[in-house]
């Protein structure tokens, strides 16, 4: 199957290219780069060193027996776009070309600004590249579990049946969005929910959990196939963010009292679903949700579970409670489905300690990289637009 992935350069995109290639796809993307300044701007790295696109490509094509096509380009510039799609001719379109952090949404108006433009009409210009160019073609759109929010009923996979005032219709589950990136995603379902409808286009929502994980095993030992892992406020993720505090020995850094609860899976177990769902396409006009998590769990128990990996290869890791950043309920209700890709043939593959096990010895080799960046690991991003580093309330000790 030829696949497109917008967005081949980031922590899914790069992993997902080789996880396809090595299953016998044809793949092709794009990317801007903007990771990697958005991470730089924001005063960090990357743990893990990430190679120059050249170095990357080079180890591609030793690695799967042949080049990579590769554009470097931006959603934004349409003529680019609708030209590369019309050249390649996808039948599968992975679209994981946004800006993809709430905090970075949340620091002031020029950033809500350009995330709110950036992926509302890059996915807007993606529609109708499709529209116009490969209008077969099957996009796999990443959302976000966030769009639900926490409401105080269970979550369905996108819609539900509604009776009101005795009468019946099954629609779209209310969104919940809780930051302007959020936002995004959910004006990019009603636009994909309306081209689907409108042009006969066939889409995947991915309503995707948070991601965790430095690896997936067909990278091998080559550094130039490693994936990209950020450890900053934006853009680390909770348990990457954890467990590149762990290998330096600074506590983790749970916001609040730590009841927030959400879906989390592995970095591997993403790269099944995303394959399953891009193998298994919808019919002609046919818009599915898919919400993509291996289990759900508090912050507050991602730390202990940090934590227990931790001891069992012999580091010591306190948990550090901070006043939270965010406007959020610190405890609630949470409990949403996940059984279209179960019945489609996902089966979640180690738990979060095993996998943070192998992470941490990943991290290890990298401790100073990590150290070098120490400042950056408390908050000081406020969902009220004020920049105040978040105050310790309490340490728990191993």
């Amino acid at each position: 199957m030829r696949v497109f992935i917008a967005g081949i350069d980031g922590y899914l995109g790069w992993s997902l290219a080789q996880y396809l290639s090595a299953r016998g796809h044809e793949v092709a993307g794009a990317d801007t780069f903007f990771r990697r300044a958005w991470v730089e701007e924001v005063g960090s790295v990357s743990a893990l060193p990430v190679y120059s696109i050249d170095e990357r490509l080079n180890a591609f094509a030793e690695r799967y027996g042949k080049p990579l096509n590769f554009r470097s380009g931006s959603l934004m510039d349409y003529e680019f776009l609708a030209g590369y799609l019309a050249d390649f001719q996808p039948e599968s379109i992975v679209h994981l070309g946004e800006m993809p952090s709430a905090p970075y949404s949340m620091i002031d108006q020029q950033h809500a600004a350009f995330t709110q433009q950036n992926n509302v009409v890059g996915s807007l210009n993606l529609l109708w590249a499709m529209h116009e160019t490969c209008p077969d073609a099957h996009l796999v759109k990443l959302g976000t579990m966030g769009e639900y929010g926490t409401p105080n009923v269970d979550i369905p996979e996108g819609f539900f049946e509604v009776e009101f005032r005795g009468r019946k219709d099954y629609m779209p589950f209310p969104r919940q969005a809780n930051s302007f990136y959020h936002l995004t995603k959910v004006h990019d379902t009603n636009n994909t929910m309306f081209a689907c409808k409108t042009w006969g286009l066939r889409s995947t929502d991915i309503m995707q959990g948070v991601v965790f994980g430095t690896r997936i095993d067909e990278m091998g030992d080559d550094p130039r196939l490693c994936s990209r892992l950020d450890f900053d406020q934006c853009f680390g993720t909770a348990i990457n963010r954890f467990a590149c505090q762990t290998v330096i020995g600074h506590p983790l850094t749970v916001y609040g009292k730590g009841g927030q609860t959400r879906g989390f899976l592995p970095l591997r177990d993403s790269m099944q679903c995303l394959t399953i769902a891009i193998e298994h396409e919808p019919q002609a006009g046919e818009y599915r949700v898919f919400n993509q998590f291996e289990e759900c769990y508090t912050v507050e128990e991602l730390a202990q579970k940090v934590q227990q990996a931790a001891n069992e290869v012999g580091i010591d890791a306190d948990i550090a409670y901070y006043d939270n950043p965010r406007t959020e309920r610190d405890t609630h209700y949470y409990n949403p489905d996940r059984q279209h890709l179960i019945d489609l043939g996902y089966v979640p593959t180690h738990n979060v300690v095993a996998e943070v096990k192998i992470m941490l010895q990943d991290l290890l080799p990298h401790r100073e990289r990590i150290m070098e960046k120490r400042d950056i690991l408390v908050p000081d991003i406020r969902w009220n637009g004020a920049r105040r580093r978040s105050e310790l309330i309490t340490v728990t000790s191993t």
